[in-house]
């Protein structure tokens, strides 16, 4: 059975940069600098858009990985998910949301995700808390790189 995790990061920016920032594929790889991720195929620079694919190519626990993605659902600018078409998991569906409120905006992040390799034991022991630590890191880096 696959793990959910759910991230909800807080910003006084706006819904609609945060959601732009998510969607664009040369921040998410300056936000992803420490595992060396590139974008190879698909929509390799700028935004990423419904029903298009971005395939990955990075470093995670000493292994490169391959993942294509695709945006399967986009509602600017409140929510878009985003989910795996190939690569190392059984299942990776991550929703992004972003609820403006007086005090900014919450940017909630829930990814699903299944190892094909290990048993839900691992995935919540290892894989669970390492993509946490990596979308905290990553959000951080969206928020600073738009002045938040």
């Amino acid at each position: 059975m696959p793990s959910v995790l759910r991230l909800v990061t807080r910003t006084d920016l706006s819904a609609e940069a945060l959601f732009d920032a998510s969607l664009n594929i040369d921040a998410h790889v300056s936000s992803m600098a420490g595992s060396r991720e590139k974008a190879i195929a698909g929509v390799t620079t700028g935004m990423i858009g419904l029903g298009q694919t971005v395939t990955w190519r990075a470093k995670h626990f000493g292994v490169w990985f391959t993942m294509t993605s695709r945006i399967a659902e986009l509602d600017r600018p409140r929510r878009f998910v985003d989910e795996q078409v190939s690569g190392p998991f059984r299942v990776f569906h991550h929703v992004h949301e972003f609820e403006s409120d007086a005090a900014g905006t919450r940017m909630i992040d829930e990814i699903t995700v299944g190892s094909p390799l290990f048993g839900a034991l691992v995935e919540r022991l290892v894989l669970v808390p390492y993509l946490r630590r990596l979308i905290r890191r990553r959000n951080a880096n969206l928020v600073a790189s738009l002045g938040g």
